[in-house]
């Protein structure tokens, strides 16, 4: 085991590893633990395809009311507006998807999340999901 002293602390009792050390200048030590893993997919049991992002519109007929949003998996995210969880849409579990459009990036759907709900107009969305167009006049 090494002492090492940086900026008047102490660190002992930690192994210095020089893998991958000739990545660094000077070929300094490297304390820590082990890598961070690699993130996980939430796949639960299903082989994960991309398919893009999704801006979405969902109704409730409890609430007679409409919500609007992005996501890049509807199915998972209907489920959870339809859980029991704080929030305007966990109020009542009745959500059905009414209508969706797809994008290629995240940005793209959150850009055009904001011009719905830029309307606050129920019979323009109430249009949008009749016409099923992914951009109305």
């Amino acid at each position: 085991m090494h002492s090492l002293l940086r900026k008047g602390r102490s660190y002992t009792n930690r192994a210095i590893s020089s893998a991958g050390s000739e990545h660094l200048p000077y070929k300094q030590g490297v304390t820590g633990s082990n890598p961070v893993s690699p993130t996980k997919l939430p796949t639960k049991g299903k082989l994960f395809l991309y398919m893009g992002y999704f801006v979405y519109i969902i109704y409730s007929a409890q609430l007679d009311r409409y919500y609007v949003g992005h996501t890049h998996d509807l199915e998972e995210r209907t489920r959870k507006h339809n859980s029991n969880h704080k929030g305007f849409t966990g109020k009542v579990n009745d959500w059905i998807l009414k209508y969706s459009e797809k994008y290629d990036s995240k940005e793209s759907a959150y850009f055009r999340e904001r011009e719905i709900k830029k309307w606050k107009n129920r019979k323009k969305i109430e249009e949008l999901i009749v016409k099923g167009s992914e951009h109305p006049d």
